[in-house]
């Protein structure tokens, strides 16, 4: 629309316009008692300050129809205001109305029209800068690369505008910018192609783009205005709106600023969309809803801030709210998600058997399969809140804690080379103990982040021997305490989010007078002992300004730290308070990421504007809940396991079958590589070694992940030389499936004389109590009339070796997804 951008759309320049049009004149018409809006409803604009105008109507389905391309819009006065394509422009100072008809409906606007402030200057860092970046030159594939693009670099999001201002308009003696003819600048002949340009045409030589750059160059190319305003944020209508299939949406952002104005920054914000199947968006903020239902949002950008619009795509049949309002539901945690489901029109899947549920929780809570006995028991109580029960006394079972204890040691777990065998140990032991002792969760937190003793006596220290800066520590306490990922932040401003390098350095400070004596680390060995300490002095500067950092947390509140005490205590008590934005929800999500597969965050430690949660309300109402119980990990645990939610089937109905992030049934996920081989292990009774665990320990008892097991690799053990938190592929493949088919060690634990292939055939069962023990056993439920049919067969078909045909069973039943799958 402006400048001549090229359409990023599917449908290109005048064909998409076209496309529009030919899409509403298929439409039915509207009628008078239909009610339509117009945003915004009055308008205040400076002289060449623009506003985009939205005409929408409330159809008779209940959607809002966006009709801003399809109404007629006139000004009643044009030496105030002209209108174009939706577009109001301020041309000169008075006031002025906009005419809007749409099929004999007609509402005005009032507008006013003030004077520019005389003498005002356009700016490289409010009108330059948000030139360059929606044309492209900023981006990481152009010249914000990290070298930039022939002799010409910017940096990335813009995060440093001293730096570009000096590249533009200094750098090369300024070959850059020509203010004696503006038009010969090479920042303006090479974006329309006048002169050659590897980065092709960005604008045109006639466009709003070209005529700003102009303008600033002409005026002498300003870095700032004395007291410009700071933009503060922007917002996007409509905010959250839902949608038919195939329909359109123009956005409308607007930039806030310090000095309370605010302007239309459409034509120059940054539009992408999370989910492409279910909704596309051009550069131009003009949104296209697929042919798919469900959720998807847009995610808006400009000058480092960010906002979000979201989209939902119910399905095609609706449900009267009655419907709803029947439906069981057992804890909050149902209600929150029932509102989403409303929104999407779609219904939850029915409830799981029994067979699948005790199968599930035993997998979730304790890494193993129930016993044979125990699903005979638990299918033939008839007690209406047994399943509660289970909850309860799973969380009871010492099992429990080595199974979450494994789990949250990916955060934690260190390179035995950097950190020495009896380190590694120690942290290991500490995190065990923690579960075992259901510590709450706050108290384990506040441990870490005031560590300090001998890394051979306290477990948490270990941490600090092998992430040894400041900046090190401040991405992985960040991610695992906070659910913000800034790493990126290190080295500039993050691309996603509003965190600058001053903000990671701010938070690093916190570690700053950390002190260390001891042995050290000097791989492959690192025997000795380490001792960790606080002490006045230290400091933590900007890389770029080189400034001395005063330790604050995101967010960039104040906090004091006493004289002499460690700021570390300082960071834990703005982190452990139960308001702390961050801190419930990112372990909320965690556990809850464990339990459903993925988290209502996804990834479950990658919390920022552009990758909002998709029910912030059970998320919200789980972090209130968990915060308020003293952060007890049981507790929580026990919530989420009570809900309907958890307890859906994984079986699709009609209504959700193209869900994959709203709950609305149960994900099937793979075992992990632990979980897996103490699976294995426990159905077939033959237990593998290792030299680093007794022999009757669990593999999820593992404190490395230096050893060889071909099994563990395979299904995803992590790489002990990465620095966690480790983020494990939890992704099936075929080296999985070939691994299982052909494992010589799964063919030796079957047929090994003391497994329970053996003793089946030893105790001398039929061939058809055989089979409901190995369905039991390895299914969790009664095998159907026909797979007992096949079964039975394949035992009596061995009738010389009995013991083959039961290893046979038992071998096929493991290589099913049935087997391998949470479901």
């Amino acid at each position: 629309m402006f400048g001549g951008i090229q359409n990023r759309c599917n449908i290109k320049g005048p064909l998409w316009l076209l496309f529009i049009f030919l899409s509403f004149e298929q439409s039915s018409g509207l009628s008078d008692e239909l009610s339509v809006e117009i945003f915004p409803t009055d308008i205040q604009l400076s002289v060449g300050a623009q506003q985009r105008l939205l005409i929408s109507h409330h159809s008779e389905s209940g959607f809002i129809e966006d009709l801003s391309r399809k109404a007629s819009i006139t000004t009643s006065n044009r030496a105030v205001v002209t209108v174009e394509n939706g577009l109001v422009r301020g041309e000169g100072e008075g006031l002025a109305k906009i005419r809007v008809e749409v099929n004999s409906i007609v509402r005005n606007v009032d507008v006013v029209v003030v004077p520019s402030v005389g003498g005002l200057k356009l700016s490289f860092v409010g009108d330059v800068l948000p030139v360059l970046a929606k044309a492209g030159c900023a981006g990481g594939s152009c010249h914000a690369k990290p070298k930039g693009q022939n002799g010409f670099s910017l940096s990335v999001f813009s995060h440093d505008p001293e730096s570009d201002y000096r590249e533009v308009v200094k750098d090369q003696r300024g070959r850059r910018v020509f203010p004696a003819l503006p038009s010969e600048s090479l920042l303006l002949k090479k974006p329309t192609l006048k002169v050659e340009h590897e980065g092709g045409r960005r604008f045109a030589a006639d466009s709003f783009f070209y005529s700003i750059i102009h303008r600033w160059i002409e005026e002498g190319m300003l870095y700032k205005r004395v007291d410009e305003p700071i933009l503060n944020g922007i917002d996007v209508f409509p905010l959250e709106r839902r949608y038919s299939k195939s329909s359109y949406q123009q956005l409308v952002v607007t930039a806030n600023f310090s000095d309370g104005s605010s302007r239309d920054v459409s034509h120059l914000a940054e539009f992408s969309s999370n989910e492409k199947d279910i909704v596309e968006i051009n550069s131009d903020g003009l949104l296209r809803v697929g042919g798919l239902n469900g959720e998807g949002v847009i995610v808006v950008r400009y000058q480092g801030k960010v906002a979000l619009a979201r989209v939902i795509v119910p399905a095609d049949s609706s449900f009267p709210d009655y419907v709803y309002d029947g439906l069981p539901k057992n804890n909050f945690i149902d209600e929150q998600a029932l509102v989403r489901f409303r929104k999407l029109g779609i219904l939850p899947s029915d409830l799981c058997t029994d067979s699948e549920f005790i199968r599930r929780a035993y997998i979730d809570t304790l890494g193993v399969l129930p016993l044979a006995s125990e699903v005979r028991l638990f299918l033939s109580d008839q007690r209406k809140n047994k399943r509660n029960g289970l909850i309860n006394r799973l969380l009871d079972d010492p099992r429990y804690a080595d199974t979450w204890a494994n789990r949250w040691g990916d955060l934690f777990r260190p390179n035995i080379a950097r950190v020495g065998l009896k380190s590694a140990y120690t942290i290991d032991d500490w995190i065990r103990r923690s579960f075992a002792e259901n510590k709450p969760y706050d108290q384990m937190a506040r441990e870490i982040l005031t560590a300090k003793g001998s890394t051979h006596k306290v477990g948490p220290t270990v941490i600090y021997r092998t992430r040894r800066e400041p900046a090190t520590l401040t991405t992985l306490f960040s991610q695992v305490f906070l659910g913000v990922r800034l790493e990126c932040a290190r080295c500039h401003h993050h691309p996603n989010e509003k965190w600058s390098q001053g903000d990671f350095y701010s938070f690093a400070a916190f570690f700053a007078e950390l002190k260390r004596k001891g042995t050290g680390i000097s791989p492959p060995i690192s025997a000795g002992t380490e001792y960790f300490y606080h002490s006045p002095g230290g400091d933590v500067k900007h890389p770029v300004t080189g400034e001395i950092m005063t330790a604050a947390p995101l967010g960039g509140a104040k906090l004091i730290t006493p004289s002499g005490k460690d700021p570390r205590s300082t960071l834990a008590n703005w982190m452990l308070v139960p308001d702390n934005p961050y801190f419930a929800k990112a372990m909320v999500n965690r556990i809850w990421g464990q339990f459903f597969g993925r988290g209502i965050v996804h990834p479950v430690d990658d919390f920022r504007a552009s990758n909002p949660p998709v029910n912030p309300d059970i998320l919200d109402a789980l972090a209130n809940d968990f915060s308020n119980n003293g952060y007890d990990l049981k507790h929580l645990m026990r919530r989420i396991m009570e809900s309907r939610l958890y307890q859906l089937s994984s079986i699709p109905n009609k209504t959700n079958l193209q869900d994959t992030r709203s709950f609305s049934r149960f994900y099937r996920r793979r075992f992990s590589a632990e979980n897996l081989e103490d699976i294995i292990e426990q159905v077939t009774g033959v237990t593998n070694e290792y030299s680093n665990l007794r022999s009757d320990a669990r593999k999820v008892e593992l404190w490395t992940t230096k050893m060889d097991s071909p099994l563990l690799e395979s299904f995803g053990l992590p790489n002990s030389s990465e620095n966690c938190p480790c983020e494990r592929d939890n992704r099936s493949s075929i080296i999985q499936a070939l691994h299982l088919m052909n494992s010589s060690d799964l063919q030796l634990q079957l047929a090994n004389k003391n497994g329970h292939a053996a003793k089946m055939v030893k105790a001398d069962h039929s061939p058809s109590e055989i089979v409901d023990e190995v369905y039991l056993m390895l299914y969790s439920r009664w095998p159907t009339e026909e797979e007992k049919v096949i079964a039975v067969e394949t035992i009596k078909s061995n009738e010389n070796n009995r013991q083959q045909g039961v290893e046979d069973l038992m071998w096929a039943l493991i290589n099913t997804g049935e087997f391998v799958f949470n479901h």
